[in-house]
């Protein structure tokens, strides 16, 4: 059989996504503070590109609110004002060549509606809504610049000072010293064991105590030391009956101690003063307030659905770049760049016009399947997938999860993300109404909150309530995962006896 080389031409058809796709589609899965940082940087580089936030009049305010509200009512249809087209879902739009040439591009309609070319406010929110001075305030310093603080202060001498610094850099994440060892510590800064030991020593009582230990055994008993708890039966729990002390087993501890039961319970109450994570204070990175991307709010018996634009640039092509290319005579390298940004500038504009729709369309179709739960809370919440809600507005499931993921919406019922309202489904007994999987956790929070706590419910207890109270069938396993997801402990754990 003989081989040759020899060309051949086949015809294949294959989907291709152009930069504008691409750029819809990633900035439809950001979150708020990402999108508009991303927007923030495009108008710092993309001279075709300016904020109209600054120049719009009260008149074009109002009149978009109006636009806005009467079609979040249903009095009009969502219409592409400037293409007179209805939306398509973002994996359907239709996009211009990147590619085309610039001579093909008629700039002529874009140029003329430049001065009005920018994404429609939904109309401000009153101060009420906004974030409070104190939730705007700077956060503190770190553990280790407090440490380094406390060093200072407490006039270390040199050698101890520079094991101590030492110390505090290889401190992880909870404030502990695990590694490298002490000696290695004194052998790498050529002082002798000794200095090292006492500056580990003296900075594990600084404040917060019990930082730089190295077991949680040593930091708690750092801390009895402080606070001057000097109780034998104490220092044997935590050191031989650890364990026991999680799980609350006195009884267990007193025997094996061979003391009364009130003493170890006067014990643990002392335990209960320490601190097992005294770095807490210091770990917490700065607070993140959440602004929504949509608010819905009840007006009558309807109910309106607001996009949030406060904060958002309110883009346009920029006035002084039309000019530049309405003019003759200029130069054809900057012309051709020119033209290339007003191009890239109109997929923005369109991107973030896009966005704005789909999160709007998704809002909507929500409210109308949640409706119950915006009336009456989150027990009468109904199981929901995202193939649901692709239906309901006919774009596909990936679309979806784009759009909910990192939005927020602000309801009557509180804050949450729109990703909230997809639950699994959990049986109803008796072929009643299936019930969707937080409106069962809110059930087993409820339950143990209510709980005797010398007698707190076991996962099979809770299994049983479920059913009798509530009509749900539920497995143990199933309950058992939903209560660490809540952070609730297990039974043994939240048992008190006094």
């Amino acid at each position: 059989m003989s081989m040759e080389m020899r060309q051949t031409q086949k015809q294949v058809q294959q989907m291709v996504m152009t930069p504008q796709l691409q750029q819809a589609i990633k900035l439809l899965q950001m979150g708020r503070q990402d999108m508009v940082q991303t927007v923030q940087e495009e108008l710092k580089e993309n001279p075709c590109l300016e904020d109209s936030s600054d120049t719009e009049t009260e008149l074009d305010r109002d009149s978009a609110e109006q636009r806005h509200e009467s079609s979040l009512l249903g009095e009009t249809e969502q219409v592409d004002e400037r293409s007179g087209q209805k939306e398509a879902a973002v994996g359907e739009q239709e996009v211009p060549d990147g590619d085309r040439a610039a001579k093909d591009v008629d700039w002529e309609p874009i140029l003329e509606n430049a001065a009005t070319a920018h994404i429609p406010s939904t109309g401000r929110l009153n101060d009420d809504d906004m974030p409070t001075v104190e939730q705007t305030a700077s956060s503190g310093s770190s553990l280790s610049e407090h440490l380094l603080r406390e060093i200072r202060l407490a006039q270390f001498p040199d050698d101890e000072a520079v094991c101590a610094t030492l110390i505090i850099h290889n401190l992880d994440g909870d404030g502990y010293f695990k590694d490298p060892p002490i000696e290695q510590i004194a052998e790498e800064i050529e002082v002798d064991l000794v200095v090292a030991n006492r500056a580990l020593h003296r900075l594990q009582r600084l404040d917060p105590v019990g930082c730089a230990a190295r077991t949680l055994v040593e930091r708690l008993l750092i801390q009895a030391e402080v606070l001057a708890v000097d109780d034998e039966i104490l220092v044997k729990m935590l050191t031989e009956h650890l364990g026991d002390v999680e799980r609350h087993n006195f009884a267990r501890i007193a025997q094996k101690l061979k003391v009364d039961l009130e003493e170890v319970v006067e014990a643990f109450s002392e335990i209960q003063r320490l601190e097992p994570h005294p770095a807490r204070q210091f770990l917490s990175e700065r607070t993140q307030y959440i602004t929504p991307d949509v608010y819905i709010r009840k007006v009558g018996d309807k109910y309106l659905i607001q996009t949030n634009d406060d904060g958002m640039p309110k883009l346009r092509l920029s006035r002084q770049a039309v000019e530049i290319l309405k003019s003759q005579g200029k130069d054809k390298v900057a012309k051709e760049y020119l033209q290339e940004r007003l191009r890239q500038a109109r997929w923005l504009i369109d991107s973030l016009h896009q966005r704005q729709r789909t999160i709007l369309r998704v809002a909507e179709s929500i409210l109308e399947r949640q409706r119950e739960f915006f009336e009456r809370g989150i027990n009468y919440l109904k199981p929901l997938i995202l193939r649901d809600i692709a239906s309901d507005i006919g774009m596909h499931e990936s679309t979806i999860s784009r759009a909910t993921s990192q939005k927020y919406v602000h309801t009557p019922q509180g804050l949450f993300e729109l990703k909230f309202f997809f639950n699994a489904s959990i049986k109803g007994d008796d072929g009643g109404e299936d019930l969707a999987s937080e409106a069962v956790k809110r059930m087993i929070k409820q339950l143990t909150e209510a709980e005797d706590h010398k007698k707190p419910l076991s996962d099979q207890k809770l299994v049983d309530l479920l059913r009798i109270k509530h009509k749900v069938e539920i497995a143990r396993r199933t309950v058992a995962k939903y209560r660490e997801q809540l952070g609730i402990l297990p039974s043994a754990q939240r048992k008190k006896v006094f």
